[in-house]
Formats: structure tokens, C-alpha cells, sequence
């Protein structure tokens, strides 16, 4: 298992880490017995999500309007009353907390337009992300 760390600088964003989960596959296939397997990358924060989309700053901007409306600030959710960031868990529930990617011929089967992102929702913070790569 690897980590990627992350730094976020905005409450809400999206962070495309493909390019380094791309690289954690071709270090672990520097062997190049690795044909075919599974990536699996997870973030371990609750306030967190990790999904597969294009980027392209228009639908990036979509997303964050789309989890904005769909949960919006102060509705009276009851976590607020704890630490004020109830909003966040939802988005993080909504979202996901992790992806697995298949690989085939040693690398992942993304299809074109499809990039790894991590989701920040309470930001800024430090995060985690881990990345397992297991061979078939």
C-alpha cells in the first residue's frame, strides 16, 4: 500500500490525482509481472470522497454546484450542533470513499476521459490517500 498526501486549499474542490496513482502502478510493475490486477484507492477521512470523472473545468464546476444544491449549508442538520461540518458527511456519504480501477497489460484501464479525483468537503486540510495494488 501506498499514500499520497494532499494539501487543500479551499473548503470544497476537487483534486485530480491520477497522475500520481498512474505512477504508483508503474513502480509497482517496474518488474513487469504485473499483467493484470486491481487498484484500489480510498481516502480514510469522513469528510472525503474519491469518484472518476472528466476533468474539464466547466463539469468540475457542475459537480461542486450539484453537491452545493444537493446539500446545501445550514438546514438544521444535527451533527452541526457537535462540530458544524454535517454537510460535509453528507457529501462524503454521497460520494464514496474509494474506487477500484482494473489493470490490463500493466496499467489502468481508465477510459479516455476519465480522471482520479480526490473530493475535499471541509477544507483546508492535510489528507490522505491510500493506494493498494493487487495482482491477479
Amino acid at each position: 500500500m501506498e499514500r499520497i498526501e494532499i494539501e487543500t486549499g479551499q473548503s470544497t474542490e476537487l483534486i485530480d490525482i491520477t497522475g500520481k496513482v498512474k505512477e504508483i502502478v508503474k513502480t509497482k510493475n517496474k518488474s513487469g509481472n504485473l499483467d493484470s490486477g486491481i487498484c484500489v484507492v480510498f481516502t480514510r477521512h469522513t469528510t472525503s470522497g474519491i469518484i472518476i470523472n472528466e476533468n474539464e473545468t466547466g463539469l468540475k464546476s457542475d459537480i461542486l454546484a450539484f453537491l452545493n444544491e444537493l446539500i446545501p449549508k445550514g438546514k438544521g442538520y444535527l451533527h452541526d450542533k457537535i462540530d458544524n461540518n454535517a454537510r460535509s458527511h453528507l457529501r462524503a456519504v454521497v460520494l464514496g470513499s474509494s474506487v477500484t480501477i482494473p489493470i490490463e497489460k500493466g496499467g489502468l484501464t481508465l477510459g479516455t476521459w476519465q480522471s482520479i479525483f480526490f473530493v475535499e468537503c471541509d477544507g483546508p486540510r492535510r489528507r490522505e490517500v491510500y493506494v493498494t495494488v493487487i495482482k491477479e
